[in-house]
């Protein structure tokens, strides 16, 4: 029986996304891995390009064969293809947009900022120092975390995680965004919703299924 493929690199934010998405609602998938690094970035590839023309990770492909691209497209595609596992969005409309805007405010605001082509156009095409480089990502992450942590912090809908007391798309957008910034050394602690927020979410199997350690790919 044709089962759910997702082509993803361990340390893709957007990849990391849909992996704790797929391990949440419990559905089996088959992994492709698309080194962004080697051979040039295996995502450049013709073969590759063919799935995704924007050779970006994730892309999935559903059990018809159907491939989609975008990591909040594939999660709210779960979702709704998959209603019987746990819920990724609220119930209420309400609920619905609140949810949204906060995976919006990381996926749609911070992440295009500090994603691997930006910073490799910054210093590659637009001789940037590596100094400058860690600079932007920082000056972006601050931005976009201090908006988020205000929303979480003043917004009565805050729960145990970023909306009530079950796992939503937020956190599923939350969660691979603070990896990064601690990757790449960002100061976290003028957020400590966030951290209270992504400290819960990672004591979740679901989330430490999906973390960029735990994938074959990364030992690779």
């Amino acid at each position: 029986m044709p089962m759910l493929t997702l082509y993803t690199y361990f340390r893709s934010s957007a990849a990391f996304r849909v992996r704790i998405a797929l391990a949440l609602k419990g559905l089996p998938h088959d992994s492709a891995f698309i080194h962004l690094v080697r051979d040039g970035g295996q995502h450049r590839s013709a073969a590759y390009q063919a799935i995704n023309p924007q050779q970006l990770v994730p892309a999935l492909r559903t059990e018809d064969g159907s491939v989609l691209t975008q990591s909040l497209a594939i999660m709210e595609y779960l979702d709704e293809a998959y209603p019987d596992a746990p819920a990724l969005l609220p119930a209420d409309a309400l609920g619905r947009a609140r949810v949204r805007a906060l995976a919006q405010a990381v996926a749609c605001e911070v992440h295009p900022l500090n994603n691997l082509r930006v910073l490799h156009y910054l210093t590659q095409h637009l001789g940037v120092s590596e100094a400058q480089k860690t600079a932007w990502y920082h000056h972006w992450v601050r931005e976009g975390l201090g908006a988020i942590e205000t929303m979480l912090t003043q917004e009565g809908a805050t729960g145990r995680f970023c909306h009530g007391d079950t796992p939503t798309l937020a956190d599923c957008c939350l969660v691979p965004q603070v990896f990064n910034a601690r990757r790449f050394a960002c100061p976290l602690e003028d957020y400590p919703t966030i951290g209270r927020i992504v400290q819960a979410c990672e004591a979740l199997p679901a989330f430490a299924q999906a973390a960029p350690a735990q994938q074959p790919d990364a030992a690779a």
